[in-house]
């Protein structure tokens, strides 16, 4: 993915990586610690001993400078600055601490550090075949996942054992982890759409909301199903079906050429219509790849244009406070004529346990 960062060099003298998404991204070395700096005078990657071995084997295209400490770091870039007559150095703005920009601009006598973040971050929109493939098999595995511990899910259970069949199923089905702190609520806890697993006991009647994920490879899946313990009364049953509706007009309306906002709208529109639009906060969906939020934001303030092999979700939710909630979340590709759906696997029909 090198080539991709020519288009800031049209821009800037060089670019300054120090996320270990885009390190990754960029060089190939997943090791996550130290710096890359790119320019026209070559592409070098700066670590310290526990990971030389490492980043020689992954960066085959980087010069791989072994250094310890920040401070030797800092003067070998002050180096490379002036031997390669650097002015504009671009860098992540939304990861650096605001002390260690203090440290390194003081460093780069003559060099201007400029946030650069929302366009670094761009050159990772579009995935690849060979990412996609990631994700796909990532989120094949969240299916397993889900399939296996619905077996599990019964009276008495508490929420955090829910949580941890999940999480080794999936590192037992060939995850390296998982993608983000796993949700597994029951009862009135799902009206928090981020809500942790507890010690509470499922019960009758309860919604089970679970959202998950694993990370295959360096990328990351997320799905969300909401099941009922028992029989669904009719209002989990609109609610659930209201959610539904909305989350296959949000499906319908992802593909190339949709501005971010009108896929927010289209599935914002039906829980509106159904009386619940205030209980539904949060975006339409995002963004997914080494990360487990990238760009775009499919949110009614974005105005990205979707493209073919973007990786979003479709995720919309009611959550009711002292009642509880429901959230769908499927992970798609972005497609000319609608989506490959990675979670299609998986059913949405309302599932009483």
């Amino acid at each position: 993915m090198l080539e991709r960062i020519g288009v800031l060099l049209k821009e800037y003298d060089a670019v300054l990586l120090t996320s270990p998404y885009n390190m990754r991204y960029f060089s190939g070395f997943s090791g996550g610690e130290g710096c890359v700096v790119i320019c026209g005078g070559g592409s070098f990657l700066f670590t310290d001993s526990r990971y030389t071995e490492a980043a020689e084997k992954e960066a085959k295209r980087f010069k791989v400078i072994e250094c310890g400490g920040a401070a030797k770091r800092h003067a070998l870039i002050s180096e490379i600055a002036k031997k390669n007559d650097i002015r504009t150095m671009a860098f992540e703005d939304d990861f650096m601490s605001y002390a260690e920009f203090s440290i390194m601009s003081d460093g780069l006598e003559g060099v201007s550090l400029c946030g650069a973040s929302n366009k670094i971050n761009a050159l990772r929109i579009i995935k690849s075949e060979d990412e996609i493939k990631k994700l796909r098999r990532a989120e094949e595995i969240g299916i397993l996942a889900f399939e296996n511990v619905l077996k599990n899910i019964k009276e008495g259970i508490i929420e955090r054992d829910i949580a941890a069949e999940l999480e080794y199923f999936m590192r037992k089905n060939g995850a390296d982890g998982v993608s983000f702190d796993t949700i597994a609520i029951s009862g009135k806890n799902t009206s928090l759409p981020h809500g942790m697993p507890s010690g509470k006991r499922l019960e009758n009647g309860d919604f089970v909301t679970m959202d998950f994920g694993c990370v295959y490879d360096g990328y990351c899946s997320d799905m969300t199903r909401t099941v009922v313990l028992g029989k669904a009364s009719e209002k989990q049953k609109r609610i659930y079906y209201t959610v539904l509706k909305a989350q296959l007009c949000g499906l319908e309306a992802i593909r190339a050429g949709v501005i971010c906002a009108d896929a927010d709208a289209a599935a914002r529109s039906v829980i509106k219509n159904a009386g619940f639009g205030e209980f539904f906060g949060h975006s339409l969906g995002h963004g997914v790849g080494l990360q487990i939020h990238e760009m775009p934001n499919l949110s009614p303030k974005c105005n990205i244009r979707l493209e073919e092999n973007m990786i979003v979700t479709c995720e919309p939710g009611i959550y009711i406070p002292d009642f509880g909630g429901v959230r769908i979340e499927d992970m798609v590709c972005v497609k000319k004529d609608g989506v490959e759906n990675f979670s299609a696997g998986c059913t949405k029909e309302l599932i009483e346990i």
